[in-house]
């Protein structure tokens, strides 16, 4: 338990709520009655998770449209995400199981993983408070990594509309940048053979790409559907 707290960087004043968090079902049944599952732990941490996820990406990506925002916050607390979290963790090696649901593999069953990263979180919360949650959920789910990965590669996208002819050129040209080193904001500009065809900005220069090409993808949809007859 020491170990995990240390991979948290948070320790526990009441340990029996990280107890709690890491004990299966299967685990609870078997004790009859001595412990209790983590379900309960997962259905808050759940939405404690989703919450402090919407919360960053509404602050984060002021410019992006309710629809752009749920998607990415799926992207970011789902199944997979959360057993990358347990392995950083160690998660599995700490789960308290049945004997049946150890046999058959539990300790590495994304779907076990998942709920006890959700679990942990709500015992956090109920332990530490939000402020002590929304650092963990920083940490390990709201790195500039984490983040990157889940919003749409833009780029990629543009890329695949100007290849439909050959012979274009396309370029990506740093036109600023604002604010200390610790909050930083970049500008780009994308090129179309040498034309302008779309700007944005953002805290990285990767996602000051992501959203000039983005709107260039906006611009040269918008001037197809103009030149069609």
């Amino acid at each position: 338990m020491k170990t995990l707290e240390e991979k948290l960087e948070y320790t526990f004043q009441n340990p029996a709520l990280l107890e709690n968090a890491l004990t299966h079902s299967s685990c609870a049944n078997e004790s009859r009655g001595r412990l209790h599952s983590n379900e309960r732990l997962e259905f808050l941490g759940d939405s404690i998770l989703g919450m402090v996820v919407a919360e960053h990406l509404y602050r984060t990506y002021p410019d992006l449209p309710e629809g752009e925002l749920t998607r990415i916050r799926a992207g970011l607390v789902c199944e997979e995400s959360l057993v990358e979290v347990a392995q950083q963790l160690e998660l599995g090696t700490h789960l308290k199981l049945g004997k049946g649901e150890e046999a058959g593999g539990g300790r590495t069953r994304p779907s076990i993983r998942a709920d006890a990263v959700e679990a942990v979180l709500a015992a956090v919360y109920l332990d530490g408070g939000i402020g002590s949650v929304r650092k963990i959920i920083r940490k390990f789910i709201l790195s500039k990594e984490a983040a990157s990965a889940a919003v749409r590669d833009y780029k990629t996208a543009l890329q695949e509309i100007v290849q439909r002819e050959s012979g274009q050129v396309l370029r990506y040209r740093l036109t600023g940048e604002s604010g200390p080193d610790h909050d930083k904001c970049f500008f780009f500009d994308v090129e179309l053979n040498g034309a302008v065809v779309g700007s944005g900005q953002g805290r990285s220069k990767k996602e000051a790409e992501q959203m000039a090409a983005k709107a260039a993808i906006c611009f040269l949809e918008a001037r197809d559907k103009e030149q069609k007859p």
